[in-house]
């Protein structure tokens, strides 16, 4: 029989699991709507009215200062303007991994990384082994991602009998993949470096350096200087996006001041605040002055990198995500049908790469990391449950369709993948809840929590 928890016992297991389970319960409910947002994409683009698709993303958008204007395609500012918020809530989703999370130790850390390890390295093997065109080569890196959102919301749809390890693991994994992608990208998908660009990418690195010197806190402080990084990155032939990698992972993961001066400071705003209460006084500026502090010290109380993901993960994961499979999931089937010999084996070749090289990648690697005994596998957690992750890694919705932008010009070639990346996310999905379905009766459920 389950002993209830001690209120001191369940206070710190609420401290350290809310933060994991708010960030689970945003990803698997942003998991939804990114689904509903890719099936209307393919029946737009597959309907009458598929020609005012094409037309919406090809709008002319910008901006202009005087006589300087900026006029990009809407589908432009998506994909390198809005991605570079979701790349800057991965950038600081990892720098708190590595600070205090499944990175942090390099013994914790080596079960994640070996299981994402096999599973980046098989699925592009696959591809390669089935794809010979040169051209098309180029897209070995499609298959080699997992959508968090996704995943998590598929692995949310077996209920609370998953182990709460299994999710921790998962997520890492597709922390790491991120990691992964992101490497590949700067690598591989980065063509003629300009020195300028860099120059300038570099200022504006430096200026946010000299912020942090100086203490500033407020988060929109940093919105001019990340511009100035992303224009450079721009102006050097780096894709944009990775101005919100290297921001997120420059943000501190620590209370700015330190938790003792901030306790200090807010305890004595807020007894001033009560002294002056009492006194009566209601002179609206002498009360604000202990009010702003106490809200200052609330506010430094919590990392920035922390603060600033809360901030942004709604947005992302219920705005940019979606509208950014709005605009990229609707592939013309009919078209891409006529034209199935220009692209030869691309679309079996990302499909057998994520449905059958990311589970099959995960769970060797897994394995031989066990059997070497350079890692081993989490309480409740046997390799069976690593082949469940495995399957639900499969699911590459987001980044496989970010790489497969940069590693196809031709725009069959690009159709294919999409549509492949698509029915191999739904595979994996059917697959991977088939397995844990399968596998409910083995877990227990979780204990309930006993008012004290």
């Amino acid at each position: 029989m389950n002993r209830p928890l001690t209120p001191a016992a369940a206070s710190i297991a609420d401290r350290v699991l809310n933060p994991l389970k708010h960030f689970l319960h945003i990803e698997a409910a942003s998991g939804i709507v990114l689904l509903g947002a890719a099936v209307l994409a393919l029946l737009w683009a597959n309907s009458p009215w598929a020609g005012s698709y094409e037309q919406l993303w090809h709008l002319p958008a910008g901006f202009s200062l005087g006589g300087w204007a900026v006029s990009r395609p809407l589908h432009f500012w998506i994909d390198e303007g809005l991605m570079t918020v979701f790349f800057l809530v991965a950038g600081l989703e990892i720098r708190r991994e590595i600070h205090d999370g499944a990175l942090a130790d390099r013994r914790r850390a080596a079960l994640p990384l070996a299981a994402a390890l096999g599973g980046v390295v098989t699925p592009a093997l696959i591809y390669l082994l089935l794809v010979h065109d040169p051209a098309l080569r180029q897209g070995w890196a499609v298959p080699t991602a997992t959508d968090i959102a996704f995943a998590v919301g598929v692995l949310a749809l077996l209920g609370p009998r998953v182990p709460v390890e299994l999710r921790v693991l998962l997520l890492a994994l597709a922390v790491i993949d991120d990691i992964a992608a992101i490497v590949i990208i700067a690598l591989y998908y980065t063509g003629g470096v300009g020195a300028g660009g860099l120059l300038l990418a570099g200022g504006g690195l430096g200026l946010v350096l000299l912020f942090q010197h100086l203490g500033v806190p407020a988060a929109p402080a940093y919105v001019l200087p990340g511009a100035v990084v992303w224009l450079g990155l721009l102006a050097a032939g780096v894709h944009p996006t990775l101005a919100g990698v290297l921001l997120g992972l420059m943000t501190p993961a620590v209370p700015l001041g330190g938790s003792e001066g901030l306790l200090r400071r807010a305890t004595a705003a807020i007894e001033e605040l009560g002294a002056r209460l009492r006194r009566g006084e209601r002179d609206p500026e002498e009360l604000l002055r202990p009010a702003r502090e106490v809200r200052r010290s609330q506010r430094d109380a919590v990392a920035p990198a922390a603060r600033v993901q809360d901030a942004l993960h709604p947005w992302v994961a219920f705005g940019v995500m979606p509208l950014f499979a709005l605009a990229n999931a609707g592939v013309d089937v009919g078209a891409l049908a006529q034209q199935s010999g220009a692209v030869g084996p691309l679309l079996p070749g990302i499909v057998l790469a994520l449905v059958l090289g990311k589970p099959l990648g995960i769970v060797l690697a897994t394995a031989a990391c066990v059997r070497l005994r350079l890692c081993e596998l989490p309480a409740g957690v046997n390799l069976r449950g690593v082949a469940l992750v495995g399957c639900i890694a499969g699911i590459g919705f987001t980044m496989s369709m970010f790489v497969a932008h940069l590693a196809f010009a031709d725009p069959a070639a690009l159709a294919a993948a999409k549509l492949a990346v698509l029915m191999a996310s739904a595979l994996a999905a059917l697959i991977g809840l088939s397995l844990g379905r399968a596998m409910l009766r083995a877990w227990p459920l979780p204990p309930r929590r006993h008012s004290p």
